[in-house]
């Protein structure tokens, strides 16, 4: 079955404003039936969770299946899924907890192409353990980073990789697996940010090789919260700061405080819509979640294959990154205004096309834009080509 985004519009409740929505990246809209799973978990009767009541059974079960349903979107193991507040508080969090074990000496190494939640966290826990901080860059003109941009960096005193998915502004994938074989030739940890890429791509964890694997579920059809997968057996050996009477039990270790139930409920019901996407029938979720996304994908690669020729044709605008794998996501700007002046004007024809560095600053200032940035439109699965000739409408008008 052939991807149709306008099958799904009506399910978003949002799309009704008549916005064109291109800030997906900064956040998707939410289908309505998301939004019920969130309602009727919060309402219905719970307590915290346990097995002797029933209300203690709904919190136990709203658990189970979101862990589960983690697990199924990306191939991991349900034992290792932590949930969190958002991926910046558990990388803070999983960071202090890792720099534990770092020693004088010790090496990390981040990227210039990450968002700053998967850079500042670990120098930070490296400079309160006496550790040395390196630091990958990405090409200037393609946007690539290569593997050898990290492997060269990787020596027996590496303790730990941070590099993303794809990049929160370029849309640039790196070869997550490539990089996996090089981190893992050593005793060095690989920590992976998959904000930006798990909404637009199959995700397996497994294949990939990451150590730690986290996504925000807000970024595709969820509430705003996140996770972070390991195996159970690496979490097993981290020694994180918690309450006494706090459970030892893994992964509940790393989940301070009584579970949003509600938004677990939420998490649930957005991972099955993204089941849903590609119309498979298939009778597992993980089959289901496979076909959806290899549909999706390919939809997404035409329409921005569309949308990238279409700005590119419009005079003064530069785009920044041009990687052959990448995200359905363009950052560039116009010549004669500033990236805010941009953003403004499309919001007075209701596109949304926001500007910023989007908190990937290192990349920003390597690219010479500083920290101002530049504009980003980037695709969702409820995006049509009627939505890019919109947006390309709207860069023409402020261009003449």
């Amino acid at each position: 079955m052939t991807f149709d985004a306008d099958r799904i519009r009506s399910d978003f409740p949002a799309l009704n404003s008549g916005l064109a929505f291109f800030d997906g990246p900064g956040g998707s809209q939410v289908p309505s039936i998301v939004g019920q799973a969130i309602s009727e978990a919060i309402i219905k009767p719970i307590s915290n969770r346990n097995v002797t009541t029933e209300s203690e059974r709904n919190a136990e079960e709203i658990v189970i299946n979101f862990r589960q349903a983690v697990a199924d979107l990306i191939n991991g193991d349900p034992g290792g899924v932590v949930y969190g507040r958002s991926w910046t508080q558990m990388t803070y969090d999983f960071s202090r907890t890792l720099a534990k074990t770092w020693e004088k000496g010790d090496e990390i190494i981040v990227t210039t192409l990450d968002h700053d939640s998967n850079i500042r966290p670990w120098i930070q826990a490296a400079e309160a353990a006496g550790a040395v901080v390196r630091w990958a860059g990405f090409d200037l003109t393609s946007g690539e980073l290569p593997t050898s941009a990290i492997s060269e960096l990787i020596t027996e005193k590496t303790r730990l990789v941070a590099v993303t998915g794809a990049g929160n502004t370029l849309g640039t994938r790196p070869e997550i697996k490539e990089i996996s074989k090089e981190v893992h030739r050593t005793n060095a940890l690989l920590y992976v940010d998959g904000v930006h890429l798990t909404p637009h791509s199959a995700i397996d964890v497994q294949e990939m090789g990451a150590d730690f694997y986290g996504f925000s579920f807000y970024k595709f059809f969820g509430p705003h919260c996140a996770a972070i997968v390991a195996k159970p057996s690496l979490l097993q050996t981290l020694n994180n700061d918690k309450l006494l009477p706090s459970t030892d039990a893994i992964p509940e270790r790393f989940e301070f405080g009584t579970l949003p139930y509600e938004l677990m409920a939420g998490c649930t019901a957005a991972i099955d819509y993204v089941a849903g996407l590609g119309g498979s029938e298939h009778e597992t979720r993980r089959e289901r979640i496979l076909d959806s996304m290899a549909e999706l994908e390919r939809y997404e690669k035409e329409l921005f294959a569309f949308m990238e020729f279409e700005i590119s044709e419009i005079p003064g605008i530069t785009t920044y990154g041009h990687a052959k794998t990448r995200t359905p996501t363009v950052y560039f700007n116009v010549k004669g205004f500033q990236p805010l002046e941009v953003y403004k004007h499309l919001a007075t024809v209701k596109i949304n096309a926001t500007a910023g560095n989007f908190y990937a600053l290192e990349a920003s200032r390597a690219l010479g834009l500083g920290d101002t940035g530049a504009v980003r439109a980037g695709l969702a699965p409820y995006c049509t080509k009627e939505d890019v000739i919109r947006l390309v409408t709207g860069l023409r008008q402020l261009v003449r």
